[in-house]
């Protein structure tokens, strides 16, 4: 009971010098009524007794009136009828007290019997559950009540109804005794194996029950121990009083936590198997020859009454079974985020329109969500896919089907009803993806890619043969930087060839055949190499010299990326500290290695660059670290590496510029120390027609922000002269040397304009700089 303190929510007495905490008044009237209740049970029969009674029943009925109007408003009228009950029990005791003990039946019995139909129904009121009246607790309370009123009409009420020598209403009130007993022990059984936790009114209110139906019992069926110790037994109904008030003026709920409608636990179970088994063990127990046709009447339609209710009781089951399958077929075929079929609705669903005719079958990613949730958070992210997701609904015609296949990825099926329609659908679908989607307070760019799988192969091709054609496309259409890719055979060879390229890549990584070269960054003034740039050649044993351009999207897209940067960074750094202890002044100043998007992004990448350089015993400052606008232009965990990074005290360059999104807020949101000028701005210097007005303005940019500018790809003395002219303190390019494993640092060393060695503009590429 120690633990029920905290039910009360009263708060300490300010002016209690004790210190100890006041109990709350329900348990003060618990454990007062149960001391009145001892008391009075060792009183002997007379009018001090009686008064002691009536005045606690009448104390009962107050405090339950104003429990029910402080603690629980909502429940008032079941109290009500409640305190009317205990008060009608009262008054029959007053009417037994003054001329009902010598002479049977009496008022007092009428206001006994009139008291338990108003005690059950307020109990009933008091502690269901919500949802429909009729529901599976009221049946199982009408099945263990007809059962158990078989038996006791068997053995208990159908002698007294046949007994001629008592008058007719004798018999009824005689009767009457042991039928509002079987009403009461319907009502406390599905009480007492109801399922899940009991809030302490519910305690309170099932043992007041639990002690009337036992004193009920006693009284009715076990005369030889009323006489022997009958006044606890009425000591028992007036403790059944005490517990129901005490229920009304705790503070917690009498019905407790609502259990799923129609539940059955094992308790319970047993309990109606229990009950329904009476019937046939009393036809056992009575046989052919019983004590009549009454017990055959009642007990035949007893048994009509129970196999209904029990028919009722397994329709409810049924129905249950089936609204909970059909939930869970919508959640099994139904993405909860956007409301959309999933894939597997979506695949049966293009069984059907494949059959039907001619259809295109196309694959949707958004290639800037990824950017949408590390700069906004999740929350901004699912609003987005569930715009797209509306967007995509609203725009196909009745017959199409669309999904959310996972992810950013959605699929639609679109039907050929008419010559022409599939392609109308896919020219709305690329128009309407291309516009910002309004998520929330934002406008966002997603970046749609669609793959497209060929209308003419609808009808001869399995769904899912149609689906990895258009996810092909689609990939496709990503790696070509394009919205839109249509399915063709060719796109499944250059498919494979990435496939095995990817494969290629694992097993040269593993055997050690990639090298890392070394182009040299220029001083204009003096023709000094002050740094150098790393690069990464792949010489494959069966390949030959795979060129920058085609290993690294594939190892991008696949992640080997991170371990063959990881490779680029850790063998440059081993080469910057040899070339620091062997050639001291001579030495390069720094090294640069390109860091992917797909490095940034990996989780406890500056952990990698810092053990790096503890391993190889660089400074920070002595590496330079390269990377893209595109890498950084999404935020999110890429910025907060470079950060890191930067704190550390590793300087960053931002490489390419001016070919990306080139926003000019990046260099100032991001710490950067070096500008890279891209190799297409540094050719307009000779290409003729418009001044290479581009390369004008980054210098003076890089100038104002305090910024090291690198002018890359420079192929020729004009090129450098002008630089020189504009401005600029650094290049790299052909004309200062190519990348090579071992450079010079002592000399310039100008070289012939020979491009027979082609390498891309890509990370860990030449840069034809």
């Amino acid at each position: 009971m120690g633990a029920a303190l905290n039910f009360g929510g009263e708060v300490p007495n300010s002016g209690d010098v004790t210190g100890l905490r006041r109990p709350p008044w329900w348990l003060a009237w618990l454990l007062g009524g149960t001391a009145v209740v001892a008391g009075w049970s060792l009183l002997p029969y007379g009018r001090p007794a009686l008064v002691v009674s009536t005045l606690l029943s009448l104390a009962v009925c107050v405090v339950m009136v104003a429990g029910a109007r402080r603690r629980h408003r909502s429940q008032q009228p079941a109290w009500y009828v409640f305190a009317t009950g205990i008060a009608t029990w009262v008054a029959g005791d007053l009417v037994y007290a003054v001329h009902g003990e010598n002479n049977f039946p009496s008022w007092a019995d009428a206001f006994y019997l009139g008291a338990y139909p108003l005690l059950t129904v307020a109990m009933f009121l008091l502690t269901r559950r919500r949802g429909p009246i009729w529901s599976g607790n009221l049946i199982d309370s009408a099945i263990v009540a007809i059962s158990v009123g078989i038996a006791y009409w068997t053995f208990v009420i159908e002698p007294v109804v046949a007994d001629e020598n008592l008058p007719p209403l004798a018999r009824v009130v005689t009767a009457g005794y042991p039928a509002m007993g079987v009403l009461l022990c319907a009502l406390l059984v599905p009480m007492l194996l109801r399922r899940g936790p009991r809030t302490a009114a519910m305690w309170l209110l099932t043992a007041g029950g639990v002690v009337t139906l036992a004193c009920n019992v006693v009284y009715t069926l076990l005369p030889a121990v009323m006489a022997a110790a009958g006044s606890y037994v009425y000591a028992g109904y007036l403790l059944a009083y005490v517990f129901w008030a005490a229920a009304a003026v705790h503070p917690s709920a009498t019905a407790g936590t609502a259990e799923e409608s129609g539940s059955l636990g094992w308790s319970r179970l047993i309990a109606l198997t229990a009950s329904m088994l009476l019937v046939p063990a009393i036809l056992l127990l009575q046989g052919g020859g019983g004590t009549g046709a009454t017990v055959w009447l009642v007990v035949g339609i007893g048994s009509m009454v129970l196999f209904v209710l029990v028919v009722t009781r397994m329709s409810g089951y049924i129905a249950r079974a089936h609204s909970q399958a059909a939930r869970l077929r919508d959640l099994a075929m139904r993405d909860d985020l956007t409301g959309l079929p999933n894939r597997r609705a979506f695949e049966e669903e293009a069984v059907k329109g494949v059959a039907a005719g001619p259809c295109r079958l196309i694959m949707i990613d958004l290639a800037g969500f990824k950017h949408v949730n590390d700069r906004l958070g999740r929350a901004a992210g699912d609003r987005a896919l569930a715009a797209v997701a509306g967007l995509l609904r609203t725009s196909l015609r009745e017959g199409d089907a669309v999904a959310r296949m996972g992810a950013d990825e959605f699929a639609v099926l679109a039907r050929d009803t008419d010559e022409g329609d599939g392609d109308a659908v896919v020219a709305r679908l690329v128009d309407l993806l291309r516009r910002p989607i309004v998520s929330g307070e934002h406008e966002l760019l997603l970046n749609a890619r669609l793959g497209v799988a060929d209308s003419d192969e609808c009808g001869a091709v399995p769904v899912p043969e149609l689906v990895r054609r258009a996810d092909t496309a689609r990939y496709a259409a990503k790696a070509a930087g394009s919205q839109l890719m249509v399915y063709t055979a060719e796109l499944d060879e250059r498919a494979d060839a990435t496939a095995r390229l990817g494969a290629d890549l694992r097993h040269s990584l593993d055997d050690g055949d990639f090298r890392v070269v070394y182009q040299p960054i220029v001083e204009l003034d003096t023709g000094r190499a002050r740094a150098c740039e790393a690069l990464v050649r792949w010489h494959h044993p069966v390949r030959g010299v795979v060129s920058p351009v085609d290993f690294v999207p594939v190892a991008e897209d696949n992640g080997l990326i991170v371990e063959l940067g990881e490779f680029v960074m850790r063998t440059s750094c081993w080469k910057f500290a040899g070339w620091r202890r062997d050639l001291g002044r001579d030495a390069p100043g720094y090294v640069s290695v390109n860091v992917s998007a797909r490095q940034l992004s990996e989780p406890g990448f500056p952990e990698v660059v810092a053990g790096i350089l503890a391993e190889t015993g660089m400074e920070p400052a002595q590496l330079l670290v390269e990377v893209t606008e595109t890498a950084l232009f999404g935020g999110g965990v890429a910025v907060a590496a470079v950060e890191t990074l930067h704190r550390a005290g590793v300087r960053i360059a931002l490489d390419d510029f001016g070919t990306g999104h080139s926003s000019l807020g990046l260099l100032r949101t991001v710490p950067v120390d070096v500008l890279k000028v891209d190799k297409s701005f540094v050719d307009e210097i000779i290409a003729g027609g418009r001044p290479p007005v581009i390369v004008d303005a980054l210098i003076h940019v890089s100038k104002g922000l305090g910024l090291r500018a690198v002018a890359e790809g420079v192929e020729t003395a004009e090129q450098a002269d002008y630089l020189r002219e504009l401005g600029y303190e650094y290049a790299q390019g052909y004309y200062f040397g190519r990348p090579v494993p071992e450079p010079s640092f002592h000399a310039r060393a100008a070289v012939p304009d020979d491009r027979s060695e082609t390498d891309g503009a890509q990370p860990f590429a030449v840069d034809q700089a």
